[in-house]
């Protein structure tokens, strides 16, 4: 069977096709500004040459005909027909408390996702556009969603409730969800099996840092805390995110520069983290020139970065008892030489001793760590893509 994975943006589709006989990938792409003037198509079918389409497009509907049309094409496409795509796979980024797997999508799949509108308005509109798009374009086929909050559904009460007033939780649903869960799903397992060790014996630590970031304890092969909240903003620093804050400074900072709710929403989701501190960029990689510089701000903003991604460490340590491997994945952490090192220094009192010449890797799957660190540092190219394939597989491939 052949899956098609569609991940949608508010602006954007990003694709997958693979053959589930041996996972192999045959495709991937990106359509990029749907709905806005200049949509390129950048596709990339394997073993042949990489093909760009410009074609503006009014809406994701336009814009999936365009990828579909690009899949069975003659010369660049990577099947022969629609007919070969066996199901389609599609990431949703919330899916509330109601669902701790992913599951084939019907209308009360959907209505569900259409009542996390408020907590991901960002994230799920877009999404919702994706599988309504292909469920008319694909309609005898299946289609499955696979949720980005399923996996730290495995959390207690009390890693996930707030100190709030219970009602706030029985009546709005206010609590930890946790983000990033294909990811650190994926790349959890992986580093069960480099540890040589069964998946639900083990103690991790998953660091997914990217634009936006985020940590998860697992244990036993269950989550025991994760760092995002109840939307994306919660925990560590990010490229525009603040991460953990003191929340009465939301209420100073809308007195004292006048801003109305959405405004403040914007400003600590758009105009914060690595940007607001530096000055610079929200890129890591730009923050690091200029501290290399001598950017005061900059340099500090890096140390803000290190010291919150630090304090989790130690946190989720305590939480577990103990720690078998820190996992770094995602684009800064498969890539970020200088970042891993500047978490990991420091901390071999808790066992953690980071390899510099080891360290001196990008993107590829090795350990990091001393010989004689208690602690595994693992880096781990992270493939959600690839979950949410065989996620929909297993569930179609009877159908």
């Amino acid at each position: 069977m052949k899956i098609l994975v569609v991940n949608c943006g508010s602006s954007s589709i990003k694709y997958q096709v693979r053959d589930m006989t041996d996972e192999s990938l045959l495709a991937v792409g990106l359509l990029d500004r749907v709905g806005i003037p200049g949509t390129t198509l950048k596709h990339e079918p394997v073993g042949k040459d990489e093909v760009l389409i410009k074609k503006d497009l009014p809406n994701h509907t336009e814009g999936m005909k365009l990828v579909l049309e690009a899949l069975v094409n003659p010369e660049y496409g990577c099947i022969e027909s629609m007919d070969d795509i066996g199901a389609v796979g599609h990431r949703v980024v919330h899916g509330g408390e109601h669902f701790a797997e992913s599951t084939v999508i019907d209308e009360r799949v959907k209505e569900v996702i259409r009542e996390c509108f408020d907590i991901a308005p960002l994230h799920n509109p877009p999404n919702l556009m994706g599988i309504e798009a292909c469920q008319e374009l694909m309609p005898n086929v299946p289609h499955v969603a696979v949720f980005d909050t399923a996996f730290h559904q495995t959390m207690p009460p009390e890693s996930y409730m707030y100190a709030l007033p219970y009602e706030v939780y029985d009546k709005y649903r206010v609590r930890r969800y946790g983000f990033h869960g294909t990811s650190h799903f994926y790349v959890s397992h992986r580093a069960a099996d480099m540890l040589g060790k069964p998946y639900e014996e083990c103690k991790i630590i998953t660091l997914h840092l990217g634009n936006g970031a985020s940590m998860a304890a697992i244990k036993d092969g269950k989550v025991v805390d994760t760092s995002m909240g109840f939307t994306p903003l919660e925990g560590l620093v990010m490229g525009t995110r603040s991460g953990d804050i003191d929340p009465a400074i939301v209420f100073f900072l809308m007195e004292k520069m006048g801003m109305n709710a959405q405004e403040a929403n914007n400003f600590f989701n758009k105009k914060s983290g690595m940007l607001g501190l530096s000055g610079v960029s929200n890129d890591l990689r730009d923050v690091l020139e200029a501290a290399a510089s001598g950017n005061e701000r900059a340099q500090i903003a890096l140390k803000v970065y290190y010291n919150k991604v630090r304090g989790y460490i130690g946190n989720y340590i305590a939480k577990l008892n103990g720690c078998d491997c820190l996992v770094f994945t995602a684009g800064v952490g498969e890539n970020g030489i200088d970042i891993r090192e500047n978490i990991c220094k420091d901390l071999d009192y808790l066992g953690i001793k980071i390899d510099s010449e080891k360290n001196n890797v990008r993107g590829k799957e090795v350990d990091v760590a001393t010989e004689d660190s208690k602690v595994r540092i693992f880096v781990i190219p992270t493939n959600e893509e690839l979950v949410i394939a065989c996620d929909t597989y297993d569930l179609t491939k009877s159908s």
